[in-house]
C-alpha cells in the first residue's frame, strides 16, 4: 500500500496544475458552508449576549425589531423618536431605572449616540485613554470608531449637518474628543458618544449667544456721527462650545418634550418588570415596551432560515462540483489508458489500478481538507467582526 501512495503522489506531482485546481475546488466547497456557519454562530452569540444584558426596552410603537436593532445595535435605519418624559415616567413608577439614549445622527459614518453617564456603567464601558465627557460639546469614541476616524483625546470632529442645503438649519457642532473607550467587542465600539444635552444642541434645541458688540462710529454719515450696536451679533449660533461661551448655552422649551430614541429600563426585580410591562398593554399608546431577548430570538430564527436556504444551495453546488470532479477522473482514466495497459503488461492485477486511483483520491481529499482547515483557521479571528458588520450593522 505504501508503494501505491508513492506512485499516486508522483502522479499528482507530475500533474501539478490539475491537482492544484482539484484541491482548491474541493477545499473551497467545504470551507464556504463551514465558514458561513461560524459567522452565524458568532452573530447569534453577540446578538444574544447584548439582548440578554438589556432587560427591557421602551420606544415608539411599531416594529419591535427596528426598535431593538436601532437602540441596541445602532442600525442606520434608526427608530422614531419619543419624548424624554417617557424616561421620567419610568423613573416615577419606582420599578425600574431608565437609561435614555438618542441615536439619530451619524458622524463620518459612525453612529452618534447621546446617553447619560449611567449608560457607561451599565455597559461596563471604561476609557482606555482620556476620560468620559464632562461638559457640553465633549465626546468619547468607541475603540473601533477611534481607529477608523484616526482620532484620540484632544482631537476634534464636526457633527454632520442633517441637510447641507438648509440655510436656516443648525450648524455642525465641533465636538472635543475627551477619551477613547476600551474595546468592548460590541456595537459600542463603533459609536461616538456624547451626553444627551450635546445631542440636543446638535438637534438645534439648545444654543449659545455672543455678547453684543459696539459697532464702529460712522463720522462720515450724512446723518452725523452715530454709535450703534450690532443687533445681529446676538443671533449668531456657535459651532464650537468653549469654556468662554459655555455659560451662554441654554435650551428652550420643556426638557420633558425633547426627543430621545428609546429608554433602556432596568427593573429592580421580576415583579417590577412584570408591573412595568403591564403599563404598556394599551395598544393605543404611542410607546411600547419590548423584551430584546425575545425579539432577538425571533430575528435569529429568520436568519437561520436564510442560513438553511444557503446550506441547501451550497449542498446542491457541492454535489455538482463532486460530479465534475468525478467526470475529471473519468476523463483522466481515458487519457491514462495506455499507462494502465502498461501496468497490466508489467504483471500488475486490476486491483492494483484501483488501489492507485483510491490513493490519488485519498491524497487529494487530504490536501483539500488541510487547505480547508487552514482557510477556516485564518478566517476564525474575523468571524465576530464579519458577524457584527453583516448582521449587527
Amino acid at each position: 500500500m505504501r508503494h501505491d501512495f508513492y506512485l499516486a503522489w508522483r502522479h499528482l506531482r507530475h500533474h501539478r496544475t490539475r491537482t492544484l485546481i482539484l484541491v482548491l475546488c474541493l477545499s473551497l466547497i467545504a470551507a464556504l458552508p463551514l465558514g458561513l456557519h461560524r459567522v452565524l454562530d458568532a452573530g447569534e452569540y453577540w446578538m444574544t449576549r447584548r439582548a440578554e444584558a438589556t432587560p427591557l426596552l421602551v420606544g415608539a410603537r411599531g416594529s419591535s425589531v427596528d426598535l431593538t436593532l436601532g437602540a441596541l445595535y445602532f442600525s442606520e435605519a434608526g427608530v422614531p423618536a419619543i419624548r424624554m418624559q417617557e424616561a421620567d415616567r419610568i423613573a416615577a413608577t419606582g420599578w425600574a431605572d431608565p437609561l435614555p439614549l438618542y441615536a439619530r445622527y451619524r458622524v463620518q459614518g459612525q453612529p452618534l449616540v447621546g446617553v447619560t453617564l449611567d449608560y457607561f456603567d451599565f455597559r461596563g464601558l471604561v476609557p482606555a485613554q482620556g476620560e468620559l465627557p464632562a461638559i457640553l460639546g465633549d465626546c468619547v469614541l468607541g475603540a473601533d470608531a477611534a481607529e477608523r476616524l484616526g482620532l484620540g483625546p484632544g482631537d476634534t470632529l464636526a457633527s454632520t449637518s442633517e441637510n447641507a442645503f438648509d440655510l436656516a438649519g443648525t450648524y455642525p457642532l465641533k465636538l472635543h474628543v475627551t477619551g477613547v473607550l476600551a474595546k468592548a467587542r460590541s456595537p459600542d465600539d463603533h459609536v461616538v458618544f456624547v451626553d444627551l444635552q450635546t445631542a440636543w444642541v446638535i438637534d438645534g434645541l439648545g444654543h449659545g449667544h455672543a455678547e453684543t458688540q459696539m459697532a464702529a462710529a460712522q463720522p462720515d454719515s450724512p446723518f452725523g456721527p452715530a454709535t450703534v450696536r450690532r443687533a445681529d451679533a446676538g443671533l449668531l449660533t456657535y459651532t464650537e462650545i468653549t469654556p468662554e461661551n459655555l455659560g451662554s448655552f441654554h435650551f428652550h422649551g420643556d426638557p420633558a418634550t425633547y426627543p430621545i430614541s428609546a429608554v433602556i429600563a432596568l427593573p429592580h426585580d421580576v415583579r417590577s418588570a412584570t408591573l412595568l410591562r403591564g403599563r404598556y398593554l394599551d395598544e393605543k399608546s404611542e410607546t411600547e415596551i419590548v423584551r430584546p431577548l425575545d425579539v432577538t430570538r425571533g430575528l435569529l430564527q429568520n436568519i437561520f432560515r436564510v442560513g438553511a436556504l444557503f446550506d441547501g444551495i451550497l449542498l446542491l453546488v457541492g454535489a455538482i462540483a463532486f460530479l465534475l470532479v468525478a467526470l475529471v477522473f473519468a476523463l483522466s482514466l481515458r487519457l491514462r489508458q495506455r499507462e494502465i495497459e502498461t501496468i497490466y503488461l508489467l504483471g500488475c492485477a486490476r486491483l492494483a489500478v484501483l488501489r492507485l486511483l483510491f490513493a490519488e483520491i485519498l491524497l487529494i481529499a487530504l490536501f483539500a481538507g488541510a487547505v480547508c482547515a487552514a482557510v477556516l483557521a485564518a478566517a476564525a479571528p474575523y468571524a465576530s467582526d464579519l458577524a457584527r458588520h453583516f448582521i449587527l450593522s
